[in-house]
């Protein structure tokens, strides 16, 4: 037997899988691209977050798409102020999402909403983008989803929008909102109360809508005057100063 021959007989490590991080949109799964769709339906392995052992949003999404028999690769994400508890759960996920790469088979990661606007993708891409093929899916943000159900135009012409986490300081959050045109705050959750405050103090209660859960049955949209007293996670805060920027 040749070298040659010798050669063709001995098996060929198989070549990396490729991950996907889908966006999936802000939550009616109507509003997820085409694409998003077509690499959920033929997904063999999915994964995607949960938080604290509950239900995955990202996957309430697209459980219509999943195959009945597709590996699920679930990180359960703690909620804890403490951040290292969750990098523990995506440390976990990314070493079971390297293991199907490395065997050659393809893994598609749900992200809500879109993969690099405050999405949970992020921290498994930071992991493995430098050792295996990545491909992002982008999807329709939270942001333009919350302008769309309270009909409110964010930003014309060279106006600047600013978008703002929820959890800032109490001085940072009043320093740029007062400096900005118009404003999204995110990640409104248990942080209502201070920026309600702060949006108040600033003569701006009338510039202002609360949206929560939007897209979704649930979805809520009111002046934040008449907000609730607690919000969702899935909440938001739209601004804008003055009159109609568009007109």
């Amino acid at each position: 037997m040749t070298g040659d021959a010798r050669a063709s007989t001995t098996p060929l490590p198989p070549s990396q899988g490729t991950l996907y991080g889908v966006g999936l949109g802000p939550g009616a799964p109507d509003l997820m691209t085409l694409r998003a769709a077509r690499l959920i339906e033929g997904a063999e392995i999915v994964a995607y977050p949960t938080l604290a052992g509950g239900e995955s949003f990202a996957r309430s999404i697209a459980a219509d798409l999943i195959k009945p028999d597709a590996v699920e690769i679930v990180m359960d994400v703690p909620m804890s102020v403490e951040r290292q508890p969750a990098q523990d759960a995506y440390d976990a996920g990314a070493l079971a999402i390297a293991d199907a790469l490395e065997a050659g088979r393809d893994v598609v990661c749900l992200c809500e909403g879109d993969p690099f606007f405050y999405g949970s993708f992020m921290y498994i891409f930071a992991r493995l983008a430098d050792r295996f093929d990545v491909q992002i899916v982008p999807g329709v943000t939270s942001v333009t989803a919350c302008a769309a159900s309270a009909r409110m135009p964010l930003a014309a012409r060279n106006e600047r929008l600013t978008v703002l986490p929820g959890p800032l300081p109490e001085d940072e959050l009043r320093d740029r909102i007062a400096g900005a045109e118009s404003v999204v705050i995110m990640k409104v959750g248990r942080h209502l109360t201070k920026i309600r405050s702060v949006i108040d103090a600033l003569g701006l209660m009338d510039d202002a809508v609360y949206v929560e859960r939007a897209t979704l049955p649930t979805e809520v949209v009111l002046p934040l005057a008449d907000a609730p007293e607690k919000a969702p996670y899935f909440s938001m805060i739209l601004l804008t100063k003055g009159a109609d920027p568009w007109l």
